[in-house]
């Protein structure tokens, strides 16, 4: 999370999303990607989707903090930022940047490196929390979590902490994904690396560097010219759905590359190696951002692409599906979050509803038709949903005007 400016599925929920039927990977039988696909792809009209639907709204307030933790917000200044004045007793629950569905109704939630920048988040302690969302009473529970730590001395550079619980100053985790073995991996953007954690967030190997990438960030620049911009790593990450392969996507574009087009990588699981295969994702304008990716099958990725603006003057907000075998990507605009019909008027909103938020993060498959999109509120700095207040955490359901046409084992 740089500096931007700036949740409940229940049981009917979940159960609506989980009724609309599924069909294969319909280019399952399809040539093997290869080596530096892509190119430009404009956002064109839906490409065959129309306009989707708000299904639900859950809200996580802003002011949500890990029961007993630490102080946090120490350098922020003691200046009011959108009404609410810093340092904090607690450590806030926020900065949504990754999601992970568990299939019992609860979500895991990635919080990002906590107040923007390297500089100020030295007691942001870097955390997993567990959160399950209830659409029919518009709220989102914390029912636990789990803190990132290297007890083991994996990272070989110096840590903030004695303890080896990790720290927004550390590492700027931006994407997550779960394994079968119930591990996850994590993207970052300060190295970039990859990071492999346990079940309870130790780290579990030493962080994988991005061959001949770095950020200035990166612990072992020593002197030399970074190739990519600052926190401009990991910030979307798909597991492909076989189990074996991710799919990290880069926030910013590297150096001697197109301007607004992002490398998109191929990393071997089993064998702890980047394949060498890569793609090239490009943005609708050089000044826009990505800020997730998901697998649909095989071949296919929804990516959420958007501006830098929120309110009012946000323009961008979308979700695309991208196709790796079709040049430019086959770019295709599946969602219009700045445009979504509400008929139901859900949250006291009009019959369009808009997400304005600067930084949406996190985008999971419910079913076929259904998408939970949450935002990173970037607590305390945005304030995309009223001027002059912090932004909740809000998880939302969607629903596409078609099918995706998505591997079962994506959402069942």
């Amino acid at each position: 999370m740089k500096r931007r400016f700036a949740t409940a599925l229940g049981a009917a929920a979940l159960s609506l999303a989980l009724t609309a039927p599924a069909s294969a990977d319909p280019g399952a039988d399809a040539t093997a990607h290869g080596h530096e696909h892509g190119g430009h792809g404009g956002s064109g009209g839906h490409g065959g989707f129309g306009r989707a639907t708000l299904t639900g709204f859950a809200v996580l307030p802003a002011l949500t903090f890990v029961p007993g933790s630490e102080a946090s917000g120490a350098r922020l200044g003691t200046a009011p930022v959108n009404g609410v004045t810093p340092p904090f007793t607690g450590q806030p629950v926020q900065g949504f940047s990754g999601i992970v569905r568990r299939h019992d109704g609860t979500f895991d939630a990635l919080s990002d490196n906590g107040y923007g920048s390297q500089a100020n988040s030295a007691d942001f302690l870097l955390r997993v929390h567990r959160i399950k969302p209830d659409f029919r009473r518009g709220t989102v529970r914390v029912l636990g979590g789990f803190d990132l730590s290297d007890p083991d001395g994996h990272v070989t550079w110096p840590l903030t902490r004695a303890d080896r619980k990790l720290t927004g100053a550390d590492f700027d985790v931006e994407s997550i994904v779960r394994t079968s073995d119930g591990t996850y991996w994590i993207g970052d953007e300060f190295g970039p690396f990859l990071l492999h954690v346990s079940s309870s967030g130790r780290l579990l190997e030493a962080p994988v560097p991005l061959p001949g990438v770095k950020a200035p960030e990166n612990p072992s620049l020593e002197g030399a010219e970074p190739d990519l911009g600052r926190s401009k790593g990991f910030e979307g990450m798909a597991r492909s759905v076989d189990g074996r392969t991710l799919y990290p996507l880069l926030e910013g574009t590297v150096a001697g590359d197109p301007a607004g087009t992002l490398r998109i990588n191929e990393f071997d699981l089993r064998r702890r190696a980047y394949t060498g295969k890569r793609w090239t994702y490009t943005l609708d304008g050089a000044d826009h951002a990505i800020g997730d990716m998901i697998a649909v099958d095989r071949h296919r990725f929804l990516v959420i692409e958007r501006d830098n603006l929120q309110g009012d003057a946000a323009k961008t907000k979308k979700i695309y599906l991208i196709d790796l075998r079709k040049h430019g990507l086959g770019k295709t605009l599946v969602a219009d979050l700045l445009d979504l019909a509400n008929p139901r008027r859900l949250g006291g909103f009009g019959e369009t509803f808009r997400f304005p938020f600067q930084t949406i993060e996190d985008v999971v498959i419910l079913d076929d038709r259904t998408l939970g999109i949450l935002d990173d509120n970037n607590f305390p700095f945005s304030s995309g949903r009223t001027p002059g207040r912090p932004d909740d955490n809000e998880f939302i359901t969607v629903r596409l005007s078609r099918s995706l046409d998505a591997d079962p084992r994506v959402h069942r």
